[in-house]
């Protein structure tokens, strides 16, 4: 296992022991308020739910890591049902093969002025950034790749919220947003699609955003970028892909 692939083993059980505390301690709220709201105390709970009562408290503290098979009976005890879902958040921590090569180029194609961090964690946002730019004290540049773009929205939100949580944790820093995005023949049809939802979402045309990257002129705002990725290796493109509109006309060339 490489230093890398270590440093990111280490981050996901870093990530699943908070989620698992965090998780924890809102079930123990949760069957707190109901045993409270029932009038039953710890001791009638727990002989009915067949736990030791040392249990009941620990669950209820958000201490315990309880079964599916506990949480049922003490439900079934407090009148309850008892509901596992799935809430998205900030993205997923397990990411597809392209993403990996085009952070790496996005790395690469930065300049001297740039300080970039891969996979940051934000915890108020639930989720890792995928890239986090840095040039002086002032700018922070939150970078998501995408190979896909399955829902826009969800990206464009998504990418939103971890600004938002960069910003809260350093408010003195002008904080704007980049999205990288593969292209491939799906892509390039949704942002035809929805060209001025991506205008409106990332104004800076591509060409000054690369400029910007490169070192060779200012950060024009929260921008866009397109990739190739060939061969397991990406490379940023100049412009936008042909008959995608990024901002202004002049801004695109063929794929």
């Amino acid at each position: 296992m490489t230093a890398a692939n270590r440093a990111n083993h280490a981050l996901g059980r870093r990530e699943l022991a908070r989620r698992s505390k965090e998780t924890n301690r809102w079930i123990g709220r949760q069957i707190l308020e109901a045993r409270t709201e029932a009038g039953v105390s710890q001791a009638q709970l727990s002989h009915c739910a067949g736990l030791a009562p040392s249990y009941v408290w620990r669950i209820e503290a958000g201490l315990a890591n309880p079964s599916v098979n506990a949480l049922t009976a003490v439900a079934v005890c407090l009148g309850c049902d008892l509901g596992v879902r799935l809430f998205p958040t900030s993205g997923p921590r397990l990411h597809d093969r392209w993403q990996a090569p085009m952070v790496e180029a996005l790395i690469r194609a930065a300049g001297l002025d740039w300080h970039a961090t891969p996979e940051v964690p934000v915890p108020t946002a639930r989720g890792v950034i995928d890239l986090v730019l840095r040039r002086g004290p002032d700018l922070i540049v939150v970078c998501e790749c995408h190979s896909e773009l399955r829902r826009l929205e969800l990206a464009i939100r998504r990418l939103g919220e971890k600004a938002d949580a960069m910003a809260r944790l350093e408010p003195s820093a002008n904080v704007s947003r980049l999205l990288a995005v593969r292209s491939t023949a799906a892509t390039r049809a949704i942002a035809r699609t929805y060209e001025a939802t991506l205008a409106a979402a990332f104004p800076a045309p591509a060409r000054l955003t690369l400029d910007a990257l490169r070192g060779d002129g200012p950060w024009a705002g929260s921008g866009m970028l397109w990739l190739r990725v060939e061969g397991g290796r990406a490379s940023v493109m100049e412009r936008a892909p042909r008959g995608v509109r990024a901002v202004s006309r002049a801004d695109t060339l063929p794929a």
